[in-house]
């Protein structure tokens, strides 16, 4: 399967809960940094609910 880069590049302290949730679903722990996982549907939809906060790597 094919996987994509994301980096959380904004605070998580000011989003609400369910967007830290979101990037805890994500693996996103600390500012800055970056996981690998798997390009998929559910995967691109969590990370359009916090497009703001992360950014995908080439």
């Amino acid at each position: 399967m094919a996987t994509i880069k994301v980096k959380q590049t904004r605070s998580r302290i000011h989003a609400p809960r369910t967007q830290k949730a979101t990037l805890d679903t994500l693996g996103l722990k600390k500012l800055n940094q970056v996981v690998e996982i798997e390009d998929n549907a559910s995967n691109r939809g969590l990370i359009n609910t916090v497009h703001h906060l992360v950014q995908v790597i080439d």
